[in-house]
C-alpha cells in the first residue's frame, strides 16, 4: 500500500511560459478584444484613482499618475496577461498615515520610491514564493468579498444620494458612516436623475450579456461601457431641457483637473524631497508599503490566474521586480504607491481582454484624459459607472460560488466564508489573514489525521492489527498517533510498521516508546518494525 504524506508540499513556483494546454493569445488576434476591454477598465479606474487619491490626502493628480504607470509601465515589465495596477484603495490608510508621518506629501514621495526598490530586490531574492502559500477557499473567499464590497459600495452612487468620494472600501467611513448606513442615508438623499440612469445603463449591460448582441460581429466588439456612458451623458443632457430637477448634480460627475497646456501638467506634478532620507522614519515607512502593497499584488495576481479562461501563471518575482519598477517611476513623477488591483482586474476579464495590451491600452487612455479629454470626461455620471462596477461585483460573487464551496464541505467553506465576512466588515489584509489560518488549522487537522494507515491485514494472525507510518511523521501527528494507541484493547496484537517512513520527529518517538514500555501491562503486543527506539525522561 503506498504512503501518504503527511505534509502537503507547496506548489511549484510559477516560472516559465504557460503550458501548451492553455495557449497564449497572440497580439494580432487578441487586439480586437484588448482594445473594447481596456476601454471599460479605462472607464472604472478614472474614478477610482481620484477617488483613492482623495480618500488618502494625496493631490487630486496624486491618483492619476499612479494608474498611468500602472498602466504604461508596470503592464509591459510584469508577466501577467490579465492583470492591472494602479493606486489601491487597500494602502489609503498607510498613504494618509505616511503623509503625516512625514510632514509633507513630498516627504512621502521618498519612501514610495525606497519602497519599489525594496519590492524589486525582494523580487530578485524570489520572495515572490509566498504567494503560493494561499489556499484557494481564501482566494476565492477574497474576490467573492470584494464583489459585495463592490455592489454594496456603488448603491449609494447608484441612487446618487452619496456625497463621498468614489471609492471608500472600507466598512466604516471617514465620515462617520458606514457600509449599510451610507445605504440607508443615500435613499432618503437619492436623486431622480441619477437612479434613471442607472437603472438604464444597468439594463444596457445586461442586454449586452445575451447570447443574440454576443453573436453580432460587429455589437460584440462594442464594449456595454462604452454605450453606457454615451447614453448616460445624453440623457443627462435631455434632462436639462425635459426635467431640470433630475439634472445630475457635479458632485456626481467625474472630477478631472484642467489642463489646458503642457505647463498646467508641469504645474500639478510633485516631485520628491530627498533631504528626509537623513531621519529614520521614511525607512520604516516605505518597508511597511513594500510589504503591504507587494501582498497585495501577490494575492491580486494569484486570484487573476484563476479567473483567467486560458488558465497562465504569473511568475510571481518577476511581478515584484514590475510593481517595484512601477512604484519607483510612480514616486518619482509625484504619485500614489502602485498594487495589482483585483477590481480593475476583474473588468479587464469581464470584458474580454486576452493579453497584457488591455492594461497597456488603458494607462494609454488615462494619459490621454488628463492631457486632452477633461471637459468631455467631467460629463459622465457617477451612477453610470456605478452600474458597471455593480455588473463587476455581480461577477465575482455569484450564488453558484457559495453553493460550490459549500458543496466542497466544511474545510473548503469555513475559511472561504469567514473570509468574505472579515474583509467585508474590517480590510482584505486582515480578512486573507484569518481565513488563512482557518484553512491552515482544517491543513492541520487533515495531516494529523493522515500519520498512519489503519487497518487489518489478511496476511496476519487473526486479530493483528497493522499500522503503517506515513512517509514524514511530525509533531503535528504526535496527538492522533497517541489517541490511537490508548483505545487498542486487552489481547491486541498491534504491529507499527515505519517501513515506508522517511523521517519521523522526535516527539512522535517518544510517544511511541512510551507507549511500548506500558504496552504490556495493559495486556498489549506490540510489535515495532523500522521504527527506532529513543531515551525518554523518567526511564
Amino acid at each position: 500500500m503506498a504512503s501518504a504524506s503527511v505534509l502537503t508540499s507547496p506548489p511549484a513556483p510559477k516560472s516559465g511560459p504557460p503550458s501548451t494546454s492553455d495557449p497564449q493569445p497572440s497580439f494580432g488576434n487578441s487586439l480586437s478584444k484588448d482594445l473594447p476591454a481596456g476601454l471599460v477598465v479605462f472607464l472604472v479606474a478614472l474614478p477610482l484613482c481620484l477617488g483613492i487619491s482623495l480618500a488618502s490626502g494625496a493631490p487630486l493628480l496624486a491618483g492619476l499618475i499612479a494608474g498611468i504607470v500602472g498602466g504604461v509601465v508596470v503592464s509591459l515589465v510584469s508577466g501577467s496577461s490579465l492583470s492591472v495596477s494602479g493606486p489601491a484603495a487597500g494602502l489609503t490608510t498607510i498613504v494618509l498615515g505616511g503623509i503625516s508621518t512625514m510632514g509633507t506629501y513630498q516627504g512621502f514621495l521618498v519612501a514610495v520610491v525606497l519602497a519599489g526598490a525594496l519590492q524589486a530586490i525582494m523580487g530578485v531574492l524570489k520572495a515572490g514564493v509566498i504567494g503560493m502559500y494561499f489556499p484557494t477557499s481564501v482566494i476565492r473567499g477574497m474576490l467573492a468579498a470584494i464583489g459585495l464590497i463592490l455592489i454594496l459600495k456603488q448603491i449609494p452612487h447608484f441612487l446618487g444620494g452619496d456625497s463621498d468620494f468614489f471609492e471608500d472600501l472600507n466598512f466604516f467611513q471617514s465620515d462617520g458612516l458606514n457600509t449599510f448606513s451610507e445605504i440607508g442615508r443615500s435613499m432618503t438623499q437619492l436623486q431622480p436623475g441619477a437612479l434613471v440612469i442607472g437603472v438604464v445603463s444597468l439594463a444596457i449591460l445586461l442586454l449586452w450579456e445575451r447570447k443574440f448582441i454576443q453573436r453580432n460581429r460587429i455589437l460584440k466588439l462594442v464594449p456595454g461601457a462604452l454605450i453606457v456612458v454615451v447614453v448616460a451623458i445624453l440623457l443627462n443632457s435631455l434632462f436639462r431641457s425635459t426635467r431640470p430637477e433630475w439634472i445630475i448634480a457635479n458632485s456626481h460627475l467625474v472630477s478631472l483637473p484642467p489642463i489646458s497646456n503642457m505647463q498646467d501638467v508641469f504645474g500639478l506634478l510633485t516631485f520628491p524631497d530627498w533631504s528626509v532620507l537623513t531621519g529614520s522614519k521614511v525607512y520604516f515607512l516605505a518597508l511597511t508599503i513594500a510589504i503591504v502593497a507587494s501582498l497585495e499584488s501577490l494575492l491580486s495576481v494569484e486570484a487573476v490566474d484563476k479567473l483567467d479562461p486560458h488558465k497562465r501563471n504569473t511568475p510571481p518575482n518577476r511581478e515584484l521586480m514590475a510593481q517595484g519598477t512601477g512604484n519607483m517611476i510612480s514616486g518619482l513623477l509625484g504619485g500614489l504607491p502602485v498594487t495589482a488591483v483585483i477590481v480593475r482586474s476583474s473588468a479587464n476579464i469581464n470584458s474580454g481582454g486576452q493579453t497584457k495590451m488591455s492594461a497597456f491600452f488603458h494607462g494609454l487612455l488615462l494619459l490621454a484624459a488628463v492631457l486632452f479629454l477633461g471637459p468631455i470626461l467631467n460629463l459622465i455620471p457617477l451612477s453610470a459607472l456605478a452600474a458597471v462596477l455593480l455588473m463587476v461585483g455581480y461577477k465575482l460573487t455569484k450564488p453558484a460560488l457559495y453553493l460550490t464551496q459549500w458543496k466542497l464541505g466544511w474545510p473548503q467553506f469555513v475559511p472561504f466564508v469567514v473570509t468574505v465576512g472579515v474583509i467585508l466588515f474590517t480590510d482584505l489584509l486582515k480578512g486573507v489573514g484569518v481565513g488563512l489560518v482557518l484553512a491552515m488549522f482544517y491543513i492541520l487537522k487533515a495531516n494529523a489525521e493522515s500519520a498512519f494507515f489503519f487497518h487489518h491485514e489478511p496476511s496476519f494472525e487473526p486479530g493483528t492489527i497493522h499500522l503503517r507510518l506515513s512517509e514524514h511523521v511530525s509533531f503535528l501527528n504526535k496527538a492522533a498517533i497517541a489517541t490511537t494507541l490508548e483505545r487498542f484493547k486487552p489481547g491486541s496484537h498491534v504491529i507499527l510498521d515505519g517501513t515506508d517512513t522517511v523521517s519521523i520527529d522526535y516527539d512522535v518517538l517518544e510517544t511511541i516508546e512510551n507507549f511500548r514500555q506500558i504496552a504490556h501491562e495493559r495486556g498489549v503486543q506490540l510489535e515495532l518494525r523500522n521504527i527506532p527506539q529513543v531515551e525518554v525522561l523518567g526511564h
